[in-house]
């Protein structure tokens, strides 16, 4: 039997999405004096939304984003260097 490796692909309008609602998300932990990375590091681990404050709607707004999309949206930018400027795939 051969296992064959699924592909998974998010389009760029969605990944576009997810970095202003992010931003949202940042920006509303900075404003309540928050580690926003720490913040958002904790979310992402424990799927715990309390990690997030409620100002400016932020913990709902995180809400609606997929965790496994996030993770796989922040890895690609983060490699973005190693692929000469393209997104990692």
């Amino acid at each position: 039997m051969q296992d064959k490796t699924m592909t998974f692909s998010i389009g760029d309008d969605h990944s576009q999405r997810m970095k202003v609602l992010l931003g949202v998300i940042y920006d509303a932990l900075v404003e309540k004096g928050y580690n926003p990375i720490n913040q958002i590091v904790g979310y992402i681990l424990s799927e715990d939304p309390t990690y997030i404050t409620t100002h400016n709607n932020a913990r709902s707004i995180i809400r609606k984003l997929d965790r496994d999309e996030l993770l796989q949206e922040l890895v690609r930018d983060y490699l973005r260097d190693r692929t000469t400027g393209k997104p990692a795939e």
